[in-house]
């Protein structure tokens, strides 16, 4: 005796094939589908490096991750020293601090990607890792905003340059630091320690 199939109605076809397509998307650029980017990990994401090449997050799994939306004509500019600093402090416990270079608040981050790895090290002296520049808020953000966005909802994205997320070492979103709590400041010094602490 066959098996008895019952036909989809139209709307339920609809349903279906904008789920397929999202799915078949969401493998084409490289990142979880909207329904899942609730449950995935900051490992799933991937950015270009600014050197170029590039700079899959899971090659820190394991690690605590601080990602930064950064620009080089912004008041907060200077915060870049102190991200400096907490990357030589933590970096050998497990810390590693991304830098990820916006050109989203108040048009201050203009510049070419050689030009900004040039003014990082220049200025600043940065070692830590830089990505391209990025689109960090709204629709046209990069997947991993738009999955921080997911996770924390819209009131913990970016409002402005140096706004800061803290991933744990399992991969899972801890919070989320807006642009006027510091590189040293004990809110975010506590949270990062605690996350270094955990297995």
């Amino acid at each position: 005796m066959r098996p008895t199939t019952l036909p989809l109605r139209a709307g339920s076809r609809r349903g279906l094939t904008g789920a397929l397509a999202l799915v078949l998307l969401s493998a084409v650029l490289g990142f979880p589908a909207a329904a899942d980017s609730a449950k995935g990990l900051a490992y799933d994401f991937s950015f270009e490096a600014i050197e170029g090449g590039a700079m899959p997050l899971a090659q820190w799994r394991g690690k605590v991750l601080l990602v930064v939306n950064t620009a080089s004509f912004c008041g907060f500019t200077p915060q870049y020293e102190g991200l400096q600093a907490l990357w030589q402090r933590y970096a050998a416990r497990g810390l590693v601090v991304i830098g990820v270079p916006s050109n989203d608040f108040g048009g201050q981050e203009p510049n070419s990607e050689a030009e900004i790895l040039g003014f990082c090290k220049g200025a600043y002296n940065v070692t830590f890792p830089l990505t391209h520049k990025q689109v960090v808020s709204g629709r046209e953000a990069h997947p991993f905003y738009r999955w921080a966005a997911d996770r924390l909802g819209t009131g913990a994205t970016p409002k402005w340059n140096f706004h800061k997320y803290l991933v744990g070492r399992d991969g899972t979103l801890i919070g989320a630091f807006p642009t006027r709590v510091t590189p040293q400041a004990p809110e975010l010094i506590q949270a990062i320690e605690a996350a270094l602490a955990k297995d």
